[in-house]
Order: C-alpha cells, then structure tokens, then sequence
C-alpha cells in the first residue's frame, strides 16, 4: 500500500470516529432528555397521586375561565388533595368571572376543608373568592373589603365634536348598546345601568352578610364600598385571624387531622403557549383583537377595589 492509500484510508477512520463520537452524543443526549422528563412527570403524579395539602393562587384580575373552574372541580374531586389553601393577591376583577370563581371554590368546600389566606389585596372580587371557604387569614395590612361594584366607561363626544366627527348609529331600539361613550347617555339608559349595579350590588351584599353571618348596621358598614386593612376587617368579622400560611394550615388539622404533617402541592392552571400560538389564537378569536374593540360599546360589570 502506497502512502497515498495509506493516507486515504487514515482520513476515512478520522472521519469514522468523528461521526461514531456525535452519533454517540446525540443519542446519549436524547436518552437523557427522556430521562429527565419520566423522572419529572412520575414525580409530579406522585405528588399529585398522594395525599397533600392543595394549594391555589388567585393572582391579578379575576375574569372567567373555563380552564380555571375545570382545575378547581378536578381539586373537589381528588381525593389525594386533602384539603386547600386558597391564596389571594387580587383587587378584583368582572362580577361574572368572581361569582363563577365563587361557585368553584364553595363546590370544594362540600368536600373537604378550605381556608383562604389573603395576600398584599384581597378586595372586591378578590373578597368574593375568599368569602366562598370557611376561614379566612389575613395579614393585618392586608387590603380587603372594598364590597361594591362599579360600570365606568370614557365619554369621547366632546372630542368628536372638537375634530368634526359625526358617528351614525342605527339600532332596533333605544336602549340597544347602551350606555355607549359615542353618545350622551339618555336618561333612560342611565336607569338601566343603575338598575344592574343595584341587582348585582345586591347580590354581594347578601353574598357577604350570609358567609360572615352579618347583618343589618353591621353589614351595611362593611358593605359601604370602602377598603379596610386586615386588622379593621377583623374587627368588623369579614375576616377569621391574623396570620398566614402556618395559621392556615392550623385551622385545618383542626378541621381535618393529619393534614399539616401532609405536603403543600401547587394547583395551577398551564401557562400558555409561547407568543406566536397565543397572537395566532387571537386573531381567531372574537375575544381577543376584535374583543378588544367591543369594548368601546358594551362596558362590563365590574366589582373592582380599591
């Protein structure tokens, strides 16, 4: 064999090797990605599998959500989750998405025990969710109360009228699409919006003087839309104790025995997909561009604090 052969052939196991190396590093680095992923999902249904304290955060503005009401009857019907712990950093949100918060969390606590433990703010809606368990324990800072509800929307007719811009409305009544900040608002559509405040109001008013056993002066002063700190709350039986999680987890030995020796797992909801899945379902969705245009003519029922 020649020295050109000789180098031909030496290349080719040079390149043997090299090829034989990567092959070997991808595999290996593939059979380690599924490693990692059946460790991690058999310890996330061991957790989940085995008896545990549940725990589950209301965050920021509370709006409806299916995917929220389907984890919490998911909650109510695992038997696993032992008890909940319902954590609370939420100035409010619409009265529909609160009420439908609020049925969820009273559908477990015909289960098992709920106590809820409130954050920087629990107000309005916020309120709602903690009024629906049977133990509440704030911080004596904590922002809470605010029992109220509010409908707000801009009137832009004097810019219209600025710029020379006419806007042409043909409806089959009256009152369809009111109150709108394109027009004056009629009298007549003042007393509608005034009538749903009044009925909803209503509603949260009797919400809270059954959950906390309240009534007459007492609840109309708790019910008079202020936001109270924790401490006052306490005084005024919105709220059960001073305290956080470990006073939380207190009250449900002693509603449960054994639980406090039992792990606090974390419920929630999946984030969602990265931006481009979520602008694409947008664009395919009335509630979500086009949603956001809606709003300039059917305001929302809002039960925000503070």
């Amino acid at each position: 064999m020649d020295a050109l052969e000789r180098d031909f052939y030496e290349e080719r196991r040079r390149t043997w090797r090299r090829s034989a190396f990567w092959r070997g590093f991808f595999v290996a680095f593939a059979l380690l990605l599924i490693l990692m992923f059946v460790v991690g999902f058999s310890s996330a249904r061991i957790d989940f599998a085995r008896d545990h304290v549940a725990r589950y955060q209301v965050d920021g503005f509370i709006g409806d959500s299916a995917e929220r009401d389907a984890l919490l009857k998911e909650l109510a019907e695992t038997d696993a989750a032992r008890a909940v712990i319902v954590r609370i950093n939420s100035p409010g949100g619409t009265t529909a998405g609160a009420e439908a918060l609020y049925a969820s969390i009273r559908h477990i606590a015909e289960e098992k025990p709920v106590v809820a433990v409130l954050s920087e703010v629990a107000a309005s809606g916020g309120y709602i969710a903690a009024a629906a368990t049977d133990h509440i324990v704030t911080r004596g800072s904590t922002l809470t109360g605010s029992i109220g509800v509010i409908m707000e929307y801009p009137d832009v007719t004097g810019v219209l009228d600025r710029l020379g811009i006419e806007w042409e409305t043909y409806r089959s009544s009256p009152l369809k699409a009111e109150p709108s900040p394109l027009r004056q608002t009629s009298e007549a559509a003042r007393e509608v919006s005034e009538a749903m405040i009044a009925d909803t109001f209503l509603w949260f008013r009797d919400l809270v003087g059954e959950r906390r056993e309240l009534s007459g002066p007492s609840l109309d002063e708790a019910a008079n839309g202020a936001v109270f700190t924790g401490r006052v709350a306490l005084d005024m039986g919105l709220v059960d104790e001073i305290g956080g999680e470990t006073e939380a987890l207190v009250w449900l030995e002693s509603q449960r025995n054994g639980v406090a020796d039992l792990p606090v797992v974390d419920w929630a909801v999946p984030e969602e997909d990265p931006l481009i899945p979520s602008i694409l379902g947008s664009l395919g969705s009335t509630d979500g561009i086009l949603g956001e245009i809606s709003l300039l003519r059917v305001p929302k029922l809002y039960s925000i604090g503070p």
